[in-house]
Formats: C-alpha cells, structure tokens, sequence
C-alpha cells in the first residue's frame, strides 16, 4: 500500500438488536449469535431502548494518570522507519557528524525507502554498475526527466553507503589492517594532521585509511569504527507506552479531550465527522514528519475507582432502579461470573478478566492490535461520550495476522518476540487487507456493547472523550479454545494468568453445581486433559523417574509453580529435582530440569490417576441426565406425522429441562421455540376458527393473516413436531380461501366490472377474517363497478345529466384506479361534458346578447343541440324562449290578422311578454308603437276628463255611474262602488274587457260592450230618479229638519246651504267647492259626486274620437267614450225633437250685465209659464243631461228656462234652510257667508273686486303654455279655489289676457269668455266696455281662433 493511499474503511462488522426476551440471557443470546458474529471477529450488540443504566462512577474523586503515545510510533512499518533513522543518525552521530536529512522534489528523502530498493536491486554498487538510479527513482514515486537518479546516488552515497559499509564489516576489517601495518608504525610526524583520535578508545587513524576515507577532520566527538560497531549493537529497549506526568479528573481530561480535538479540525468536536477523523488517525500513524501525542486513561482498574454500573458493595444505597441495574447481566461486574460463565469458578478476583477495567479516551487515543489473555470473549460497554472505533479480525485469521505483521515488520519482532502480546504495535488496516487478512470495522456509540470472541485480534481508536468498560468471560465453547491457548502459550514461553487445569478440575470436583452443558464441556475436555496426563506421567516413568509425590498446588503462589521452560502453570503434575528444589518443570518439557540421572527426579502429583474416573463420573452423570433428555426431546422433535407426540408431553420435557436447570443449549432453545410455536399456532387456529373471538377481537390494531401467511400457517401446523387440534379446520379455512381466490381473479379478469357479483364476492371475503390481497382491489373495482352503474343509469336518462352531475361524475371517476370501462366512460362523459358546456355556453351568450338574434338563428341552435344526451338549462330556456317567441309572434300575428282588434291590456300583456322574450321579435316594435299610441291616447283623454287628484278612474268617469246613492270618504265610497260592482256583475267591468289569458275568440263584440253601457244607463237612469225622489222628500220634513241627513259629510242642515240641480241634495257650503258666478241662489249647482269630471266640450270629445279611429287598439276607455258620445248624441237629437214641440219661439235670456266673475248673469223678465208636461220633460231632459260628463250649452240653456219659470215662491224652502243659520253657525260658515254677500254687494256697487292667487294663473298660465308647445288638444276648464278669494285684493289679480294691464281699483270690471275657455278677463285689458259686457257673448281670441277653424255658426259674439 502506498504510504500517501488514502484509507478505505473496512466493512462493518454485524449489528445485534435482542428484544427484551433475548435481552434477559447475556451469555444465552450471545452464544445464539456465535455462528455469526465469530466470522467477523466483533459484533455490536444494541440494546432496547429503554435499558439505560445510570453512570454510577464518584465523578468528582475519579483520579487517574494515562498513558502517553506518539502516534507515529504505534504503527508497525512507521516505527521500523524511525527505528531504521536513529541507527543513521546514531551512525553519524559517533562519527562526529550530524545528519541532515535531504529534500528531494521538496519532499523529505526517505531514506528507509531508498535503502530498500537499492537493497531489492542488488545494492548499491550493482545499481551503479547498471545504471538503475532511475529506475530507483521511478520506484519511489519521482517523475522521470528530471535527474532525479543522479541526485538519489548522490545522497545514498553520502549518507547509506557508508552505514551500508559498516554493516557489512567492511570498514572495521580495513580500518584494523590501517591500525597494524599503517598508522601504528608510522614514524611520529607523518602526516599527523591527518590522524583522528576516537574519543572511545583513544586509538589513532589517519582519515585517508578509513574506507570510505574521510576529506576533512571530523568537528566534535570522534568514535573509531570499533567502537560505533560496539555501540550499535548493543540491543534496543523494548517499546512501551510512558505513563502522563500529570493525574487527572474526569472533568479535567474532558476539558483538555475537547480542547485538543476542537483545535485540531478547527471546529467543534460534536461537528467533526467519524469518516474525517478515521481517515486523519491513519494518516497521522503512517507519518514520519507529523509528531502528534495523545493520552489514554486506559486499563484503570474498576476495584480501586469504582465502576460506571451500579454494584452492591454497600459504599452506598442504590437508588430507584439502580437495583435492577445493579443485578443485570449486562452489567460487566456480573457477567464474567454469571452460572454459565467458566470463570465463575475462579475464586480469585483477576484484573481485566473477572473485575472490570475503566477506559477514558480522547482524539486519537487507542488501543493496539492484541487478543484477550488465555483467548477469552471480552466485552466493552461505552458509558458516554464520542464513538470507540473497532477493527476485528476473526480467529480463523489470526495466525495469517501474526505471519503478515512478521514479514512486513520483521525488524520489530526479532527485537520482541512476543510484540503482539504487549499491546503497542497497530498496522493499518488496508494494509492487512492487502495481504489477505480479513478486517471489519464498526463505531461503537455510547449505550453499545461491543463483544470480541476468542482469539480475534482487535484494535481500534477513540473518536473524542467517552467513558468505557470493558471486562472478560469464558463460556463453555471457550474450555478448547482455552486449552489450545495454553498450548500456544507453552510455545512461546508466556505466562498463563490461571491454570486451565486447575480449572477444569475444579469444576469436576463439584459437578452439581455445573450448567449442564457446561458439564458436558468439561467432561470432554476432562477426559482430553486425563488421557494426555496419563500418558505424560507413563512417559515420566519410562525415562527412569521412580519417586513421585502428591503436591496440592493450588496452595502454592503462581510463580513457585511455574514451568521453568516454558512458564506454565503447573497443576494437575510436575517434575522436580532435588539439585535444585525450587526448580521445577511441566512434563512437557522434563529434558530442561537438569542434567542429573532421572533417578534424582521426583514427580509431583495432584491427583492420583485412580482419582480421575471417580472425578469423570461425577460430571458424566450431571451431563448425561441431560443427554437422556436431549435423546427423548431429539425422537420427539423429529418425530414423523404418524407418531407425533401431543403438545402437551413437549410442555412436560420442558418443565423437566427447566426444573433441572438444563443448559440453554440450541436443543433446549428449539424445544422451547417449538413449544412456543405450537402454542401460537393453536391460539391462532383458534382465533381463525371462532366466529366469536374474531368479532370481539376485530379491531384497528389487529392485523389478519394473508393468504401466503395462512399458507405457511398450515405448512406450519403440519410441520409442528406435535399434533395441534384445530390443523384440519384451519386447513379447510385455506381451502375456502383458495376457492375465494379464483372466484376473485375471474370478477377481476372481466371486461366489464359487476357490481353484484363483486359485492357478493366482498361480503364472502369478509367473512373469511384472512389479509386476502384481492380484498382491495375488488373494492377498487366495485368502486368502479358502481361508478359505471351510476353512470350508465345517468347517462339513460338525459333530463337528469346536468352539467353539475357530469362534473362530479368526472370528478370522482378522476380518484378511481385506472381501468380501461372507466377510461371509457370518463371519456364519454368528458366528451359529452365538452359539448355541453360549448352549447350551454353559445346558447347563454344567444340569451344574454344585444341585440337579440333571430328566430331562424336560434331554432338552428336548439336543433343542432337537440342529441346532446344531457339536461342543459340554457338550452331547455333557449327552447322555451324560442317556443314562447312563436307563440307570441302566433298572438301577435292573430290579433293583426283578426277581424277586431285586441284590447290594451292585451297588447300590453303581450307587449311585457314580448320583451322578457331573448329573442328578436320582428312585430314587438309595431307592437309596442301601437301600445304607446294607446297609452298616449288614455293620457290625452284622463288629462281631458279627470280633475285633478281625482279619485275615479278615467273609465268610471266615462262610464255610466255606478256609485249613485253611495256617500263618504273616497276609500270607503271606491269600496261601496265595488261592492255594487262585484254585485251586479255586468256592464262595462274592465275585468271583463282585460282578461288577458283568455282567447282571442272569447273578446266581446262591440254590440255586447254598447249593449252593456246601455244597461248600464239604464241602471243610472233608475238610480238618480231614486235618489231624486229621496232627496226632494226630504223638504217635506222641515218639522224633523234636524233628523235628515246631508250633504256628503251624511249630517244634518247647518249654515248656508247649495242644493245640487242633479241629484237634488242638499249640501254645506262648507263641504263643497263654490259655483263659478256670484249668486249662489241663481246660479246652477252640480255636487262633486254628480260633476265627477272636467266635462270637455264636445267638440274636444269628437276631436279625441277622431284620434281614437286612428288606433289599431281597442282601449275600454275608448268605447266607453264612443258610447257616451253617442248618449250625447242621442240627449241631443231628443232636445232637438223636444224644442220643436214646445219651445220653437222662445230665445233665450238674455244676460245681464256683470262686473265680476262672482256675480252670475240674471235672466231678464219676466218669468216664463209652461205647461207642466213641458216642464217635466224639460227637467227630465236637463237632468239627463246632467249625468252626462260632457260641457253641453243646450243644457245650461234650459236651466235657465226653468229658473225664468220659477214663480219667487219656490224659494221658500231656501229660507227655511238658512233660519237656522243665525242659531247654528260655524265661525268657519260665518266668514263664507259674509264673502259671498261681500261679493253679491261689489256687483252692486262696483266697489268689491276679487283678487286671484297670483302665483296661481301663473302656474295656470305656464301649465297652457307646455300643453300647447306639446301640441297636445286639451280643453280644461279654468278652475279657482274660491275658497281664498276672501284674503285676495281684486286689484292686483291678473286676468287670463296674455298682456294684462293689472288695474286698479275703479277699473276693474271683468268679462268672462263665453266661447268654451270660460277664461275671465279684465274688460280694460280686452277692450271691452260694460255695456258690449252685459248685452252681448264674448269671445276670447283663443276661442274665436278654434271657431273659425271649425267653421263656427253665426252666432252674434264680440270678438276682440
């Protein structure tokens, strides 16, 4: 091996683990080990985890002194380097020149080296002769080119050559002939500048007769080649290890352990790697140049410091479970004398082997290549502390050891023979393995045991600071090896720690107390050792030796009985003489007494040869009670199946065994093994076989058997050397597990997984309480199994394959075991989830889009995704959008094509429904034109018709009234008037008119809806004569006046009181709005429950008729309107009949002259007289008139016939209405009263005028201005709340003239339009005198504008 290789770590060595059960025998378990661990020399052995015994050592008085060692010197080749240099320089050195070792390619020459190869080639004067000193150089590792060969010569014979010489003898032979013929005879004075003195012996030479001559005197001590060959060959001291100077502490040598190592490697010791420091020992070793020293605190006896176990040596109490520790096997004080061990029976207490020994190590620190004394076991317990490196070699190979540390080292043995046994000499490792020797390795950590066998070599090196223990054993495999040690050591002339003999004798004198197997042993080896004894004394006998003499040696002390050859202990026999008494010899060796004849000889006898059968028999018997136990356990163990022995006899041959403390052999393991076994086996079977067990026992922790462990479970029951009761069951259960198996890989093997059939193959498994390895995958497979069922069921019925459905198929069809139907499936469904998503989404987008597409776009759609085999929302909306467009567009194309035309809210419907429609409707927009048309149209006629905040609707107004009779507030009058509704359950209900889910044949027909406005009219008709009757008979109660109920707060007569010309009712003035003129006797009243609209003028009704032709919409509103029109109409036509009957002479009234608008025109007299008839019909026409809600002059014309008909006396009534008014009146019907006489006063005397709400014709004012810029034809009568009028000045009221002049006082005079508008103005801001006022009509230019665009008639009007 190359010194600068660098080190390759051996293979390590086996590893142990015992449980607690193989952990409970030491010595038991490591004979169970043998086999294996003495192959390797060394084993480690790791115990449980919790056997951790306590550090029992008194830390703080633990005091030793180590050793010291050079590193470089413990190597065997490195120390025959160093040895092979001093003798140089010790050359040199008395020759008077100090040597300086050269550098050779700026390495130091190594010398040892060089000699050798010059030697291997033939010697130096050979290599010179052939010119070889490059091929030396190559030899040593130089490169070639460089003159390498030259400089090694050079230096060689300088240095080696002359030492080479005088080795040889060369130079003492010469320098003896120089002394007699040369120097000694010359004559004083020749040359002696040239002569050199040796300082040993004072003889002279000259320095040119020396061989190699010397150039120049030698400076300092000068020693002649006589006198260097005398002291050089006095021989070297044996090498051993020094001991430290100074003692130590545990805590002390840590410190200093730690601190070396950190500043070593340079980093701290816990992180510095084993492989790193390995390496770096052995490079150390093998170093010449590099110096290091350690220290070793090795084989400190555990007796003078204490053990690191806890001992009962009654020093101190042992704590908690220091007992139990104290009392292990483990522990290395109790080992060596456990009843198995062999040196139990030594009563002498020997150091290292029976007591242990303390180690504390540092970096470094080690232990030399040596085996234990007398080839014992030895095992070593590392306490704490960094790892103990190992290297082991086995006994097989320990001699080969011995012979290849001879060859490479032979300098080293010839000066100590017996250098192995002194524990200082290492060899690396590589090197042995190398030259065959089989090395192992391990790194003892703390907690580990490390157990060494007999004759194994073993060395090793500590990592860092730790605390080991080591101590001996010997077991009864070791009583051979023992003797054969002795052997070995009779050899080699080496002391015996204890004689072996002795021993073994011992041990036979007391044979009940032997382990069995440990008699057996010594009966062996007994008789071994009494045959050879017998022939040695027959020996002594034959040379002549005739006295002999019984000796007990043990008394003697080892060395008075030691072999004076060879130094073995004697003890069974010796042989002394009476020459020398104190001499004595083994028979081995009787030649190397004395001289003297045998006669003198005496042999010295321990036992008599007749004592040894008695002593053989003894431990004969103790083995063989157990040889007749093996025997019986041997037949029974390999017993075949028809005579197999019950399990009950195998547990009696164990209790036997036990009870005689048999030895814990191989055979009493296996019975116990078996026994063991068979009583496993049967509980198993047991449990497998016991329905009720194994449900009570089934739980997580337990585990089952599998299929090949039930196989091997019935191979087991049947290969039991007994016989186990439940083995036919527990064979049929695999019968039953088998069939299960086939059964299983057909389900498994189809194409398509069955559910069923796996579900019952499950349900069968389960049942078998055995690990069958199918169990998992059939579950996997009915997994799928069912996921295909579920989706094939799925996939059968489309309306239920949502999108969400497939995902979650797909989803748990992703956590199931390939299998090529599911790859399938989830293809299909990812296919078909693809398409429908693509669908849903394109048809989600046709829903969602603006504008929307067509008809034709989306009826392709649908069609395209009608196949897809899934319910998609979008598309089922899409379909049903597109269904509900056909529908609408079918109504649509229905209602167009029809022969009448639907009704609003019809189209409406339609038009609402069209619009949530997500398609393009072609039709919605004439659709929703001719809606807005229709809207505009029933907003045109309600701005028309209704007043404002009015509480009827615009068809109740334009229907005949149904509400005729019902008084109080708007809520519960609109409730009353339904309920009268819901009861007569005819005429024109707009229920009726707007059912929209009915069909379009099921519309009425306009001659039902005239026929019902008829009946209805009818109704009207009949209802106000009713009411009529009833109010006017109300003034024959004038003596109970106080028990009638009034007006529309239904009370009794207070105050000042209106009466309606309609209805005939009496009502407060309080309650109801005032008449437009200023006599409230005069003028013509209507209620608000009888004048329920604006009532337009016909002319503007006509105008909205015209517009209502033009709508392809048929509006309730509409024909409500157009049957009112013709009501007027028909009121007209029945004037026109009536007026030329009775009144084609008569004009009408003329007007009286007015100032203000409050004072009303009066009709010129005198009093017209009629007939009755002509009075009643009149006043029937008027009151039809009336009730119809439209602005008719005719029927203010016979108003005022009949008042000009009224005799004064009529009035009389009136009074009687206001006689109370003095007792009774509000303070609230005072202030009316007194405005209204305010006001008939001013017409009298011009000096009251009325003031209009200014900001109120403003607003009147912008309000006409918007409705004429919209274009928009109303015509609403101007309305006043007089009800102010009363805090108003007249002068500052502005009239409806666009440009009013705003007068004062004395010019205010008014003028009201009598053209339609009903519009007042101030007469100065129209030009209007008040003689043109009161004689003739005036007409606004408003009005006159409308007239001459409808061809007005030829009424006489002033016109300004």
């Amino acid at each position: 091996m190359s010194a600068f290789a660098e080190f390759v770590p051996p293979p390590e060595c086996p590893v142990f683990e015992p449980s607690w059960e193989d952990f409970s025998d030491p010595l038991g378990f490591i004979n169970k080990i043998r086999p294996i661990a003495e192959k390797t020399g060394i084993c480690k052995i790791r115990p449980p985890e919790d056997w951790q015994p306590p550090f029992a050592c008194d830390v703080r008085n633990f005091r030793f002194t180590p050793r010291v060692q050079r590193l470089n010197e413990l190597e065997a080749l490195t120390r025959v380097k160093l040895n092979f240099l001093d003798q140089i320089a010790k050359f040199w050195e008395l020759q008077g020149s100090k040597i300086r070792f050269p550098h050779v390619e700026r390495k130091i020459l190594n010398l040892y080296q060089l000699s050798k190869i010059v030697s291997s080639e033939g010697g130096f004067e050979t290599v010179c002769k052939e010119k070889r000193w490059s091929k030396v150089a190559n030899r040593m590792g130089f490169p070639q080119g460089k003159g390498t060969g030259s400089l090694l010569r050079s230096h060689y014979e300088r240095i080696l050559y002359p030492y080479e010489l005088f080795q040889s003898g060369a130079t003492l032979t010469v320098s003896t002939e120089s002394l007699s013929f040369f120097c000694m005879l010359t004559t004083p004075g020749d040359e002696e500048d040239r002569l050199l003195l040796c300082d040993g012996c004072d003889d002279s030479y000259h320095t040119f007769c020396l061989i190699p001559p010397l150039q120049d005197v030698p400076k300092g001590d000068w020693r002649c080649p006589k006198c260097v060959a005398e002291e050089c060959s006095k021989p070297r001291e044996a090498f051993g290890f020094e001991q430290a100077v100074r003692e130590y502490t545990l805590q002390s040598f840590g410190e200093m352990a730690d601190h070396f190592k950190s500043d070593y490697f340079n980093m701290p010791v816990h992180m510095v790697p084993t492989e790193l420091v390995e390496k770096e020992f052995w490079r150390l070793v093998s170093s010449i140049e590099e110096d290091v020293i350690v220290e070793y605190g090795a084989d400190i006896s555990s007796k003078d410091v204490g053990s690191g176990f806890p001992v009962r040596d009654g020093k101190r109490r042992l704590l908690g479970d220091e007992e139990d520790y104290a009392s292990s096997g483990w522990n290395l004080n109790n080992m060596p004398v456990l009843e198995q061990s062999v040196l139990t029976h030594i009563n002498v207490d020997i150091s290292g082997m029976k007591v242990p020994w303390l180690y504390v190590g540092m970096c470094f620190s080690s232990f030399c290549w040596h085996i234990e004394d007398h080839w014992s076991y030895s095992i070593n317990f590392l306490h704490w502390g960094e790892p103990k490196t190992w290297y082991g070699v086995p006994a097989s190979a320990a001699e080969k050891l011995e012979a290849v540390m001879k060859k490479l080292a032979p300098e080293l043995f010839d000066s100590q023979p017996d250098l192995l046994h002194q524990l200082v000499t290492i060899m690396n490792p590589n090197i042995l393995m190398e030259h065959g020797v089989p090395v192992y390795r391990t790194n003892q950590c703390a907690g580990e045991f490390v157990v060494t066998f007999p004759r194994a070599y073993h060395s090793g090196f500590n990592q860092g600071y730790n605390f080991a223990e080591a101590v001996n054993f010997c077991t009864a495999d070791w009583l051979p090896i023992g003797r054969q040690c002795v052997a070995h050591y009779r050899r080699l002339h080496r002391y015996c720690v204890f004689s072996h003999e002795e021993l073994l004798c011992k041990m036979a004198a007391d044979p009940d107390s032997l382990d069995v197997e440990l008699a057996a042993a010594v009966f062996k080896e007994l008789g071994e050792m009494m045959e050879e004894e017998t022939k040695l004394r027959r020996a002594v006998q034959e040379m002549g030796v005739l006295s002999s003499e019984q000796e007990v040696f043990e008394l003697l002390p080892d060395d008075e009985r030691q072999c004076y050859n060879c130094k073995t202990t004697c003890f069974l026999s010796a042989l002394t003489c009476s020459c020398s008494p104190d001499r004595l010899v083994c028979l081995h060796h009787t030649a190397h007494l004395c001289d003297c004849p045998p006669g003198n000889k005496c042999l010295r006898y321990r036992y008599d040869l007749e004592e040894f059968p008695s002593m053989l028999y003894g431990v004969k018997t103790r083995a063989q009670s157990f040889d007749t136990w093996a025997k019986r356990v041997t037949e029974a163990l390999d017993a075949d199946q028809k005579s197999k022995k019950d399990l009950i006899e195998l547990k009696v041959l164990l209790e036997d065994a036990e009870d005689r403390k048999y030895p814990e052999n191989t055979l009493f393991r296996h019975l116990r093994e078996m026994v063991k076994e068979a009583e496993t086996c049967s509980s198993v079977a047991q449990l497998l076989l016991s329905r009720k067990q194994r449900h009570r026992l089934n739980s997580r922790n337990r585990t089952k058997l599998t299929v090949d462990e039930l196989k091997a479970f019935v191979d087991q029951l049947f290969k039991l050397p007994c016989i186990i009761s439940q083995a036919r069951q527990v064979k049929e259960l695999l019968e039953n597990v088998e069939d299960f198996h086939e059964r299983a890989q057909l389900a498994l093997s189809d194409e398509m997984p069955d559910s069923s059939k796996l579900q019952a193959l499950l349900d069968l498994g389960s049942g078998l309480d055995v690990e069958l390895p199918q169990l998992p995958r059939l579950k996997q497979e009915l997994q799928q199994a069912r996921w295909l069922d579920e989706v094939r069921l799925t996939l059968a019925e489309p309306q239920r394959v949502t999108l969400e459905l497939m995902k979650r198929l797909i989803d748990s069809g992703v956590g199931l075991a390939p299998h090529h139907a599911v790859e399938k499936a989830m293809a299909e469904l990812q296919e078909i989830l693809t398409v429908s998503e693509k669908w849903e989404d394109k048809a989600r987008a046709c829903l969602q889009a603006r504008p929307r597409h067509s008809m034709v776009t989306l009826e392709s759609i649908v069609l395209e995704a009608k196949n897809i085999p899934a319910y998609l929302p979008y598309i089922l909306a899409l379909r049903e959008a597109l269904q509900k467009a056909k529908d609408w567009t079918s109504k649509v194309e229905a209602i167009q094509s029809g022969g009448s035309y639907a009704y609003l809210e019809q189209l409406e419907s339609l038009l609402a429904r069209g619009r949530s429609i997500p398609v393009r409707l072609d039709p919605l927009g004439q659709v929703e034109s001719q809606v807005a048309a229709a809207r505009a149209w029933r907003e045109r006629t309600a701005r028309t018709f209704l007043k404002k905040n009015s509480t009827y609707t615009l068809l109740q107004v334009l229907s005949p009234r149904a509400d005729i009779g019902v008084y109080g507030n708007s809520k519960s009058k609109r409730k009353r008037v339904k309920e009268l509704m819901e009861k007569e359950r005819g005429g024109f209900d707009r229920d009726i008119l707007s059912d929209l889910e009915e069909s379009l044949e099921e519309v009425r027909e306009p001659s039902t809806v005239v026929a019902a406005f008829k009946a209805k009219e009818q109704k009207e008709v009949e209802a106000i004569h009713s009411l009529r009757a009833a109010n006017l008979a109300k003034m024959a109660m004038a003596d109970r006046i106080e028990e009638v109920k009034f007006c529309l707060c239904r009370k009794t007569a207070s105050g000042f009181m209106l009466q309606c010309e309609l209805c005939k009712d009496w009502f407060h003035g309080a309650c109801v709005p005032l008449p437009k003129t200023g006599s409230q006797k005069k003028s013509k009243f209507l209620c608000p429950l009888c004048q329920r609209s604006r009532r337009p003028r016909l002319e503007t009704i006509l105008s909205l008729l015209v517009s209502l032709q033009k709508l392809p919409v048929r509006l309730p509103e509409g024909e409500a309107l157009q049957c009112l029109t013709e009501r007027v109409m028909s009121w007209q036509v029945a004037l026109l009949v009536l007026s030329n009957i009775y009144f084609s002479d008569i004009g009408t009234p003329r007007k009286q002259p007015r100032k203000t608008p409050l004072v009303p025109r009066s009709l010129e007299p005198p009093v017209l007289e009629l007939s009755s008839q002509a009075k009643a019909q009149l006043e029937e026409l008027m009151m039809l008139g009336d009730l119809l809600e439209v602005s008719l002059d005719e029927t203010q014309h016979i108003w005022r016939i009949l008042q000009a008909t009224h005799p004064p006396s009529e009035e009389r009534f009136l009074q009687v209405m206001e006689k109370p008014l003095k007792i009774k009146m509000k303070d609230s019907e005072k202030k009316r009263k007194r405005k209204l006489e305010r006001a008939d006063l001013s017409s009298k005397s011009k000096k009251k005028k009325l003031k209009l709400n200014i900001d109120k014709s403003r607003d009147i004012k912008q309000f006409a201005k918007r409705i004429r810029k919209e274009k928009k034809i109303l015509d609403i009568p101007s309305k006043y709340d007089w009800s102010g009028a009363e805090d108003s000045n007249d002068e500052n009221a502005v009239c409806a003239s666009k440009n009013c002049q705003r007068p004062c006082k004395d010019k205010v005079d008014w003028v009201q339009c009598d053209g339609g508008c009903d519009e007042w103005f101030h007469q100065i801001c129209v030009g209007v005198s008040c003689e043109m006022a009161e004689n003739e009509d005036y007409i606004c230019m408003d009005c006159s504008r409308k007239a001459t665009g409808s061809g007005g008639g030829n009424k006489q009007t002033v016109v300004m």
